[in-house]
């Protein structure tokens, strides 16, 4: 397992409720292994410019964005209110509740990153948008052309 002490100092939200991979299926940890190295940290790129990437998240409620790798500089902002469950790539689990134009930044030194997905599990559509810093500590990874973004899938048992 790499070093991730500096999960730590990241502005994680929620409420910590499994750790050690505790309930994760075997399909999860796949997923894990299979996007260690995706960079489409959003289900729509909305705009690039030579400094930033702007995505959108919306996912209906049941529907999840699969594990992606954020490197760069980040905040979120949610658009909408709402709630997700989203695992971390150092086998924890957390329950978050989101309130429309809540934010949070992320800054990412040199090799570090968070890997995680995020499921909707309340009860209307949740919407993110994501903007990440282009001039960060880290490369960006690539994300390929735009009719190569991935699609939200509905949560896997």
């Amino acid at each position: 397992m790499p070093d991730n002490d500096f999960l730590t100092d990241l502005p994680l939200a929620g409420d910590l409720v499994a750790e050690d991979f505790d309930g994760w299926p075997d399909w999860l940890k796949t997923e894990f292994d299979d996007h260690a190295d995706d960079g489409h940290v959003g289900s729509r790129l909305l705009s690039q410019n030579a400094e930033v990437r702007v995505w959108e998240i919306r996912l209906a409620p049941g529907q999840r964005w699969h594990a992606h790798r954020h490197v760069l500089d980040y905040f979120w902002t949610a658009v909408t209110p709402g709630r997700s469950r989203q695992h971390t790539f150092d086998g924890t689990t957390r329950e978050v509740t989101y309130l429309t134009g809540q934010t949070r930044h992320f800054q990412f030194g040199p090799g570090e990153y968070l890997l995680h997905d995020i499921e909707n599990i309340g009860d209307t559509d949740l919407v993110f948008t994501t903007v990440e810093d282009l001039d960060s500590a880290n490369p960006p990874l690539p994300i390929g052309a735009p009719d190569d973004n991935p699609t939200a899938t509905a949560r896997r048992r």
